[in-house]
C-alpha cells in the first residue's frame, strides 16, 4: 500500500510524503509511483532549458522508517510498551554500562520520543476533528490523563540514572529527550487551543490545555530549558536552533542510510559498445568493397576511407543516442541502496524525463481535465509534461530486523523547489481598472498566478490509485495546493 501527503513545506517548496507499507506476508514488496507535472508553456520549462541535472538539484529526498504506531494509552502501559522497553534498557545499562548497552539506551530514548510525537499528532488531530461532537469531552480527558501518566513515568526514570556508574554525557541523552518531549507537548496543546478559538469552542477544553502549557512552561523554567519570549533581543533564534537540533537528534533513529549510484551503467556501456561495433562494421565493409574493386593506393579507395571514417562517427553517435533512448524507457537515472545499521532493507530507483502528450496514459490525460480555453491555447502553446518515476522494493524480513519496534515500512519525503519555475514569470501584481458607479475610475491591484498540475499514479500488488493536485503560485511563492 502507498499513502501520500502533499503540502507546502516553505515559500517555494512542495513536500510530497510517500509512505510505502510492506506487507507482512510478502517477502519482497514492490511499489511504483509515477508523477506527471503539467507545466504552462509560458514558464519556458522544457528539455532544452531544464535538464536532469537541474531537476535533481531542485529535488531533495529523505528516506526514513515509518514511526511505529501506538495510542497514547499504549505508550506507558502494557507488556512490550515503549515505556517498559525504555525501563528495561535503563536497568541493563545501570547494572553494566557497556558501549552496546549505552547505545541501546540512547536508541530507546529516541524511539520513545519519536513514537510519542507521532501519537500526540494523531490524537490531537482526532480531538480537533471531534471538537464539535458530544464525544470531545471523553477524548480530551483521555488525552490529558494518558499524557500526564507518560510525563510522570518518563521523568520518574531520571532518578534511576543518578548513580555513580552513569556519566554526565549519558544522562544528557535522557535530558535531550525530556526537553524535546516538553516542547512537542506544548506545540500540540497550542494547536488544540487554536482550533478551539477558530471553531468558537471555549470554556473547559481551552482551560484544560492552557493548564498543560502552563505546567510545561514552569517545568522548563525549573530545568533551565529554553522557552519562547516576547520581544526577545535575539528574536528567539537560539530557541529555534535548539529545537531543530533536538528534532534531528531524536528523529535520526528512523533515518536510513542511502547509497546512490547511477543505474544501468554496465548495460549502458554494453549498448554503447554495440553502437561502436556497428559503426566499425559499416566503415570496414565500405573499405573492403572499394579495395576489392579498385585496389590499394587508388583515389577511389582514398575517398572511400575518408567518407567511411566520417560516416562511422555519425553512425556511432546515432547508435549511442538510439540505445540511450531505448535504455531510458526501461532503466532509471539513479539507484539508491537502502540500509540501516548495515542491514539491507531494499532499494529505490528514480528517473526524470520530458514526455510528449501522446505518450501519457489515457487515464492521466482524462484526469488532467483541461478547460476549453486551455485546450484551445494548447494547439499552439502546449503544456510541457515532466514525468518523475520512482520504483521501490522492500524486504519485509530485513525490515523487521531494524528494531525491536514493529514498523509498517518506509517514508520517502520528497521536497521539490520551484524557484527555477519562477525565473520567467511576470510581476506578481497587475493593475485592473474598476468603476463602481460608472463615474469614477479606480485602479486596483490583482494577483497574477500560475498553475502546475500534478497527476500521481500509485501501483503495487493490490493497488492502482490516481490523485490530482494543483499548485497555485507566482514569483512571491506558493499560494495554495489544491487536492482536486
Amino acid at each position: 500500500m502507498i499513502e501520500e501527503i502533499v503540502k507546502i513545506h516553505n515559500n517555494l517548496t512542495v513536500e510530497i510524503k510517500l509512505g510505502f507499507h510492506a506487507r507482512n506476508k510478502r517477502k519482497v514488496s514492490t511499489f511504483a509511483v509515477n508523477t506527471w507535472f503539467f507545466v504552462p508553456n509560458s514558464l519556458d520549462i522544457n528539455s532544452y532549458t531544464y535538464d536532469k541535472k537541474d531537476f535533481y538539484r531542485d529535488l531533495k529526498s529523505n528516506i526514513r522508517l515509518i514511526t511505529p504506531v501506538y495510542l497514547l494509552k499504549d505508550i506507558h502501559s502494557g507488556s512490550g510498551s515503549p515505556m517498559e522497553k525504555l525501563e528495561e534498557a535503563i536497568q541493563r545499562m545501570v547494572s553494566q554500562p557497556t558501549r552496546s548497552r549505552i547505545s541501546d539506551f540512547e536508541h530507546h530514548i529516541k524511539m520513545f520520543q519519536s513514537i510519542l510525537k507521532s501519537a500526540l499528532r494523531e490524537e490531537s488531530e482526532h480531538l480537533i476533528a471531534n471538537i464539535n461532537k458530544e464525544e470531545y469531552k471523553f477524548i480530551a480527558n483521555e488525552y490529558k490523563t494518558n499524557l500526564e501518566q507518560i510525563v510522570k513515568k518518563y521523568r520518574g526514570l531520571h532518578r534511576k540514572l543518578l548513580v555513580a556508574t552513569i556519566h554526565t554525557d549519558i544522562l544528557n541523552y535522557f535530558l535531550f529527550g525530556d526537553e524535546f518531549m516538553s516542547n512537542i507537548i506544548e506545540q500540540h496543546a497550542f494547536r488544540v487551543i487554536e482550533s478551539c478559538v477558530n471553531q468558537k469552542k471555549t470554556g473547559k477544553l481551552q482551560n484544560m490545555f492552557r493548564e498543560i502549557i502552563a505546567a510545561e512552561a514552569e517545568y522548563r523554567k525549573i530545568k533551565g530549558y529554553l522557552s519562547a519570549k516576547k520581544g526577545a533581543s535575539d528574536k528567539n533564534r537560539e530557541l529555534v536552533h535548539k529545537l531543530a537540533l533536538l528534532k534531528k537528534y531524536v528523529e535520526n533513529v528512523l533515518f536510513v542510510t542511502a547509497h546512490k549510484k547511477k543505474d544501468g551503467i554496465l548495460k549502458q556501456q554494453v549498448y554503447y559498445s554495440l553502437a561502436a561495433g556497428v559503426s566499425m562494421v559499416f566503415a570496414t565493409a565500405i573499405a573492403f568493397s572499394i579495395q576489392l574493386k579498385y585496389g590499394n593506393f587508388t583515389m577511389p579507395f582514398f575517398v572511400a576511407l575518408v567518407v567511411s571514417y566520417m560516416l562511422k562517427d555519425r553512425i556511432k553517435e546515432l547508435g549511442r543516442y538510439y540505445f540511450a533512448h531505448k535504455l531510458g524507457k526501461n532503466y532509471f537515472d539513479q539507484k539508491t541502496r537502502i540500509t540501516l545499521n548495515d542491514n539491507y532493507i531494499g532499494w529505490s530507483k528514480e528517473a526524470m524525463d520530458f514526455v510528449e502528450e501522446d505518450k501519457v496514459p489515457p487515464e492521466i490525460r482524462k484526469l488532467r481535465n483541461r478547460s476549453a480555453i486551455l485546450e484551445a491555447n494548447n494547439r499552439n502553446n502546449d503544456e510541457k509534461i515532466l514525468l518523475y518515476r520512482k520504483l521501490v522494493s522492500l524486504r519485509r524480513e530485513n525490515l523487521d530486523k531494524t528494531s525491536q519496534y514493529k514498523t509498517r515500512g518506509l517514508n520517502d519525503i520528497v521536497r521539490f523547489n520551484l524557484q527555477s519555475f519562477t525565473l520567467k514569470m511576470d510581476n506578481p501584481q497587475v493593475p485592473l481598472y474598476y468603476s463602481e458607479n460608472h463615474d469614477e475610475i479606480e485602479v486596483v491591484q490583482a494577483e497574477k498566478i500560475y498553475f502546475v498540475n500534478i497527476l500521481m499514479q500509485f501501483r503495487n500488488e493490490e493497488q492502482c490509485d490516481y490523485k490530482r493536485y494543483r499548485i497555485i503560485f507566482n514569483r512571491e511563492g506558493i499560494k495554495e495546493i489544491e487536492h482536486l
